[in-house]
């Protein structure tokens, strides 16, 4: 009878079967998802082949998330190469401007299948009009580029001018993941990026992140 008193009530070891199983279960789940976004930061910041880096470009850590309000929507959702240029003086600044979309519009259209999967943002920090000749070449349909203006409220103004300037690095071009959050970043000084280098670095990330949505 004693002995008895310490038994358990099969209901009760059932319900915290339960409990047990469907903790398994939501662990499991996380770990489902998060699988590819863990799995592309720790090709870059852990694994390193031959005792040699793994990237090109700059990492940034840790990773810096975009404004809510100006920029947010528009990155949210696919990755995202950004440049931030005043639209007045782009074409006659070429090797500052002209020359950089070129660079990223030419790494995009290298991605084949997973194009669709990268687009390409470019903050005008004057609000200037965008020559026609620039807007035929770098249109959103064609090249994937999506021309962002500043925003005119002056304390958005002054967050996103703030965020670009993170680190000093506001001239860079920027590499923001699907969530919105810049993980790495492409000096452009003393000269550009090379192409090769800046295709692999995506083209690696892409391919250990399964996330960002096609189209164009």
């Amino acid at each position: 009878m004693q002995n008895q008193e310490h038994l358990i009530p099969a209901s009760k070891a059932n319900a915290s079967e339960r409990r047990k199983s469907g903790m398994w279960q939501m662990w499991l789940i996380i770990v489902i998802f998060a699988a590819p976004v863990i799995a592309s930061y720790v090709t870059f910041y852990v694994i390193k082949p031959m005792g040699g880096k793994t990237n090109y470009g700059q990492l940034v850590y840790p990773v810096q998330s975009a404004p809510e309000d100006s920029l947010m929507p528009v990155v949210y959702g696919k990755w995202t190469l950004l440049l931030a240029r005043p639209a007045a003086t782009c074409e006659q600044d070429e090797e500052n401007c002209v020359k950089l979309l070129y660079l990223m519009r030419q790494v995009r259209a290298s991605l084949g299948r997973d194009v669709g999967r990268l687009q390409i943002v470019w903050v005008n920090t004057d609000n200037a009009p965008v020559s026609q000749s620039l807007k035929e070449a770098y249109d959103e349909k064609q090249a994937g580029v999506k021309i962002v203006n500043i925003p005119s409220k002056a304390s958005s103004k002054q967050e996103l001018l703030d965020w670009l300037a993170m680190d000093d690095s506001s001239d860079a071009i920027q590499l923001l993941d699907p969530r919105g959050a810049r993980m790495m970043r492409f000096p452009v000084k003393p000269q550009a990026p090379e192409f090769p280098k800046m295709r692999k670095d995506i083209e690696k990330l892409l391919k250990w992140n399964p996330t960002g949505k096609l189209g164009n």
